[in-house]
């Protein structure tokens, strides 16, 4: 595997991992961690949606490294409010919320934090077209 370094303009940003982010990051994915790591020296968040940490739940995930990478970084609830901006995003850029919905719940829980967020994805072309411009987004 190529080793990639890991982007050090996440001062004062919100990092959010999809499934595929938070996925590797629980198989061990160095650069995954090294993400979190330097956001923690810097005081940059490091969020999940909740909905999220149910997609990435399956027979074989390791529940210790789970609940170890999950000790390290912030939960967010799918509020109300979360939940109708995921909506508007899928709206706004023609998407079905029966394919997208996880999707647009990662960028309306980016989006609702303090300045530009960061989201790590492996879903590049959607999650751009949810977030357009307001929001860097870095494929897994």
């Amino acid at each position: 595997m190529t080793r990639r370094r890991v982007p050090r303009d996440h001062a004062a940003r919100v990092v959010v991992f999809d499934c595929q982010a938070l996925a590797r990051a629980v198989t061990g994915d160095e650069y995954l961690r090294g993400v979190i790591r330097l956001a923690k020296q810097e005081n940059s968040p490091v969020v999940v949606s909740v909905a999220t940490m149910v997609e990435v739940i399956h027979p074989r995930i390791d529940t210790r490294e789970l609940r170890y990478v999950l000790s390290l970084i912030r939960l967010v609830d799918v509020t109300a409010d979360i939940a109708r901006s995921a909506s508007e995003l899928l709206s706004a850029a023609g998407l079905h919320g029966h394919t997208h919905a996880l999707d647009s719940f990662v960028c309306a829980t980016a989006l609702a934090s303090q300045g530009h967020p960061t989201i790590y994805t492996s879903d590049l072309g959607d999650v751009q077209r949810l977030v357009g411009n307001r929001a860097s987004v870095i494929r897994v």
